[in-house]
């Protein structure tokens, strides 16, 4: 199989340099229109395709964006790693703002969201114990470390409905109670989603301020976040930038199953499957519904 690096870009971060024969193609998908078109490419002998969660011109919210068309739309242009790169508030000192955050851990505080492909007609569960790639972690650390970036392997993301930003009580909670070392609104369900759909994840967590916990920080600022985004998505095009030489062209079966996730998951008898359903689950299931 050949690697196709799928980066998923958050506030930002809205493209990527040094694509060759670059061109913006739309995808159609069965749970209707991705964010924006993908911008698929070459980088250094590896296909890669980019898409802007919230659309060029910053169009959706957290709540709006269309997690399941996103993820679809990568599968089915053949996609096999992704990327996601998104901003956060730290709930640490240690991860200050302008650092990176390779998450490993989720906590899933969204509600208003649609969090799987399957439903009535097809039942399917995966495990999300271990919800990224670690193979991918480690190259995306590899590839923060070589691009001078202060980066942190490892940390717990709590995702957050928004689009406000934590209560100060909120705040403590999270930090003091639960044990996130960061905070954001996206990357749920977009982690389930790509597990469900085989789809090895890494996530990225830019951190843009401290949240409203830091007694010297005050309420979370959006000009500060918006100047600190603008260096880390610098920082973010030089990540992506390694990865095509560290993942390679030539691709073996992940070595954690990411690729293997559905194997077990589908419940539902074959006679009993909703013809409907599993039309619409020919890209990110097809491969064990066939």
């Amino acid at each position: 199989m050949q690697t196709r690096i799928g980066v998923i870009g958050g506030s930002g971060l809205y493209e990527i340099d040094g694509l060759t024969d670059a061109e913006w193609v739309s995808v159609e998908t069965p749970w209707g229109d991705p964010s924006d078109q993908i911008l698929t490419g070459t980088l250094d002998g590896v296909p890669m395709a980019f898409l802007p969660r919230h659309g060029r011109g910053h169009v959706h919210t957290p709540t709006s964006v269309p997690y399941r068309a996103n993820i679809d739309a990568l599968k089915r242009l053949g996609v096999t790693d992704v990327i996601s790169v998104s901003a956060c508030g730290s709930f640490r000192h240690e991860m200050a703002p302008g650092d990176f955050v390779i998450v490993d851990q989720f906590i899933d505080r969204t509600f208003a969201r649609e969090k799987s492909f399957f439903g009535p007609g097809c039942v399917g569960h995966v495990s999300v114990a271990h919800p990224t790639c670690p193979r991918l972690g480690e190259a995306c650390e590899a590839s923060a470390k070589s691009a001078g970036i202060n980066v942190h392997r490892g940390g717990t993301y709590l995702a957050m409905e928004g689009p406000q930003f934590s209560t100060l009580a909120e705040s403590k909670m999270y930090r003091e109670h639960w044990g996130a070392d960061v905070i954001g609104m996206t990357n749920m369900p977009e982690a389930k989603l790509a597990r469900e759909a085989e789809l090895c994840y890494a996530s990225v967590a830019m951190v843009t301020d401290y949240d409203s916990w830091h007694p010297d920080h005050g309420e979370v600022d959006v000009s500060d976040i918006i100047a600190t985004l603008t260096g880390n998505a610098a920082k973010a095009r030089a990540l992506v930038a390694g990865l095509p030489t560290l993942l390679g062209a030539d691709r073996a079966p992940c070595p954690h199953g990411c690729d293997r996730a559905l194997e077990f998951a589908i419940l539902t008898a074959p006679e009993k499957r909703d013809p409907a359903l599993l039309a619409k689950l020919d890209a990110v299931a097809g491969r064990v519904l066939a």
